[in-house]
């Protein structure tokens, strides 16, 4: 429990993240794929867009990672569960506020 309650919290500053993950898929490859719209000023091409957002996921990553395994050790149900459930925990900032904006 102590787990997912550390992962919600995790999840407020994962919001940057995951939606310079999400501005990138939908701006380059999503929208070749023709299952999103690229914004049509974006005209930067994606090499910025790695060199900025690189950084900043992967530190959040390895952060997220390294709170969540010595809590994953002292946790006694299986590791996937975990697992899945701290993703799940962190993501839900985010779909909170995907929710709000679609109000």
């Amino acid at each position: 429990m102590v787990g997912a309650g550390t992962n919600l919290v995790l999840g407020v500053p994962a919001v940057v993240p995951i939606w310079m993950v999400w501005y990138l898929l939908s701006n380059w490859p999503l929208a070749a794929l023709g299952w999103t719209q690229a914004e049509p000023t974006e005209n930067d091409g994606v090499w910025p867009w790695f060199v900025v957002a690189g950084p900043v996921v992967v530190l959040s990553g390895l952060a997220w990672w390294a709170v969540n395994r010595p809590l994953r050790r002292r946790d006694e149900g299986g590791g996937g569960l975990y697992w899945s459930v701290g993703a799940a925990a962190t993501l839900a900032p985010t779909a909170a506020l995907i929710a709000a904006s679609a109000l």
